[in-house]
């Protein structure tokens, strides 16, 4: 099913998601890879603030190539999800509700999400020039010297995802 979602995502709007359906965003959406993850989870262990908000919002697992004149940003495709699966239970925990990336989740994340009432959205790997035609205004936010891995806020708009597990568990890669 086919269904065009705002940001940012409630609870109520992930329970209403459900695995394949194809979701357009548009809206805020966060930028977030392995470093960035990294510092996030060291920032927390110290107990500072995080330099980006979580309750309700979807971080895409993203490290954009350099934009070229004229273009908001470079291509912006998907990373592997899994190496944020250490750091994932954590922001979830405070309140993230969707992640965007490529590739399975452990089961300590499926929990999680399950959990904390969030989902997990799929990009098509390898369609990164096409899915950053999408992307309407990127602005670093936070850790600028990790340049690609820096954390970028993003406005998008019908940004094409496809659930892949939704917050019951109900996994398409296992489907």
């Amino acid at each position: 099913m086919e269904k065009q979602l705002q940001t940012p995502l409630t609870k109520d709007k992930v329970k209403a998601l459900h695995a394949g359906d194809y979701v357009y965003i548009s809206g805020t959406i966060y930028s977030a890879r392995d470093a960035a993850h990294k510092r996030l989870s060291e920032s927390l262990e110290k107990g500072e603030v995080l330099p980006l908000p979580l309750e309700n919002e979807i971080i895409y697992y993203l490290g954009p190539t350099p934009a070229r004149p004229g273009q908001v940003i470079g291509s912006a495709g998907p990373t592997t999800s899994s190496r944020m699966d250490k750091y994932a239970p954590a922001l979830l925990d405070l309140g993230q509700t969707g992640m965007i990336g490529k590739g399975r989740r452990s089961e300590g994340v499926i929990a999680s999400m399950k959990k904390n009432t969030a989902v997990y959205f799929a990009a098509v790997g390898g369609a990164g020039a096409l899915l950053s035609k999408c992307i309407k205004k990127a602005e670093v936010i936070a850790y600028e010297d990790l340049g690609a891995e820096a954390i970028y806020k993003l406005e998008v708009e019908d940004f094409p995802v496809i659930v892949v597990i939704d917050c019951e568990g109900n996994n398409l890669y296992d489907m």
